[in-house]
């Protein structure tokens, strides 16, 4: 199958590999999302053959940038530099611009390490020093590390600064867009938070990618209540040219998903 350009009028897009093509090994899910024409995201590299993932010609859009740490305590810090550095090599590897962090590490579930019911003051102002040492790195080495929100009420409870609100005031707080942006997800603001177009507005000097799903089912565009189409038409108008990734499970066939995918942002 010939691939087609990633790129769909101002946006480039990109599948995470870990949700759709399940059948397939790792591998093999990378080969058939880069012939698709899609850019390809993994989540923790330590489960990656890195060699073969290198092998598949794929260009790779980010991945998980540390492998365990935390943002709010001090040796959960160090812990995340030490992790962050060492992803650093493997995204060079894989020509990963983009390397993702948490509020903390999380479990095979998705539930967080170190669950915080409450997050204290002392630790934003650790979660912020963290983040500011994580910008250093990342200037340091020519990569962008990127802050993710996630949705508290189903998928990651007790996850320290996991909404969209927490991770923006963070991120904008030390505003070093080159070298620590934010990983937009929108399938978990719209879970947390709502009003998807003028949070995009809100955070768009830090955005450093978007990802998407829909609500209910985190499936494809077009399967719950997000009318993405809408919002791909508000970025364009907000000047906004990056990256959007599909981090959702197919609904049926994954082809037919991201056809979806791509439908909705072609704009």
């Amino acid at each position: 199958m010939t691939a087609t350009s990633s790129s769909v009028g101002h946006f480039t897009l990109a599948v995470s590999s870990e949700m759709v093509f399940r059948d397939l090994p790792p591998v093999e899910r990378v080969r058939r999302i880069h012939a698709l024409g899609y850019q390809v995201e993994i989540w923790d590299w330590t489960k990656h053959d890195i060699g073969a993932l290198a092998a598949t010609g794929a260009i790779f859009s980010s991945m998980t940038g540390y492998v365990s740490g935390t943002l709010a305590d001090a040796a959960g810090a160090d812990e995340l530099l030490k992790t962050a550095a060492q992803s650093i090599p493997v995204a060079k590897d894989l020509g990963v611009p983009r390397l993702n962090l948490h509020g903390t590490g999380l479990d095979g579930r998705g539930l967080p390490v170190h669950p915080s019911e409450t997050v204290t003051g002392a630790m934003w102002l650790k979660a912020r020093d963290t983040l500011q040492r994580i910008a250093d790195l990342g200037e340091r080495h020519g990569v962008t590390f990127m802050l993710e929100n996630l949705n508290l009420p189903l998928d990651h409870p007790g996850t320290p600064f996991g909404r969209a609100e927490d991770t923006l005031a963070l991120v904008s707080s030390i505003d070093r867009p080159r070298h620590l942006g934010l990983n937009l997800d929108l399938y978990h603001a719209q879970i947390g938070e709502g009003n998807l177009i003028e949070l995009c507005k809100r955070c768009l000097p830090w955005i450093a990618e978007i990802q998407v799903a829909d609500v209910p089912g985190r499936c494809e565009p077009g399967t719950g209540e997000i009318h993405y189409p809408a919002i791909a038409r508000a970025l364009t108008a907000m000047g906004w040219y990056g990256t959007v990734g599909l981090e959702a499970f197919a609904s049926s066939d994954s082809e037919l998903a991201l056809r979806r995918f791509r439908d909705a942002f072609t704009v």
